[in-house]
């Protein structure tokens, strides 16, 4: 399970300004190129984002340009929609662990959830779980929120736990909707303080992130991290 402190200790971390270690800078633009990707892990070295969340053909590029920073690389599966067999799903995320991803986040089967089938859903996550884990890395599961009821965030969550996932995550940022600080909060509930909770999709302000933490997120994606460090106010999720 995660590492992550706790609800309490997060928020008083983030109250004295250590916001930036919540964040994972993001760029899953389909559209962004070397030069972009490259800005990005600029920008999160210098100011000690989490890490640096990009789509899986740039894995190598942000390791590379990380190296020796404390800066992780997170890459995502199943991206956006979570509609791609299980099998595949494993390949593609063994295939960013060996490229150099320290964390995954995956989506999960949406389709399975909303028919309420926690089965599928678990055996779905635990195919990623164990290709992930199996090379020493972290797994976020993200359960599209902007498209489930409360039952269903719920039954989500619950199977991510069993699962074995260390984190869950609102967001996509590309169905729809985003975090809310209700969702977090019942996320935060359904999972306990053992896992981790990562609020993605529409947070642009340090508002947004406080209120976040502040209902349980451990982890914030987001592509306006730097508006968010300095108090300003970012312009998109992505």
């Amino acid at each position: 399970m995660s590492n992550e402190a706790t609800p309490s200790v997060q928020t008083a971390a983030a109250g004295s300004g250590n916001i930036a270690s919540f964040i994972d800078h993001t760029l899953l633009k389909p559209e962004a190129g070397e030069a972009d990707v490259l800005k990005v892990c600029a920008e999160a070295v210098e100011y000690h984002f989490k890490s640096v969340c990009v789509n899986p053909i740039w894995v190598k590029t942000v390791k590379k340009a990380l190296k020796g920073s404390g800066v992780l690389t997170c890459s995502v599966v199943g991206f956006p929609l979570g509609a791609t067999p299980t099998d595949v799903k494993a390949f593609e995320s063994r295939g960013a662990v060996l490229d150099g991803a320290d964390e995954v986040d995956m989506v999960i089967n949406i389709a399975a959830a909303r028919a309420g089938d926690k089965g599928a859903l678990v055996e779905d996550i635990t195919a990623v779980a164990e290709a992930v884990h199996a090379g020493g890395a972290i797994l976020k599961v993200i359960i599209e929120t902007a498209l489930l009821d409360d039952a269903r965030k719920v039954l989500a969550c619950e199977a991510a736990v069993e699962a074995g996932a260390d984190f869950v995550k609102t967001s996509t940022g590309f169905n729809g909707g985003g975090a809310t600080a209700e969702d977090i909060a019942l996320m935060r509930k359904t999972v306990g303080p053992g896992v981790g909770v990562k609020a993605s999709g529409g947070v642009r302000s340090l508002e947004d992130a406080q209120a976040m933490i502040a209902a349980g997120a451990t982890r914030i994606g987001a592509s306006s991290g730097i508006a968010i460090v300095k108090g300003e106010q970012g312009s998109s999720s992505y």
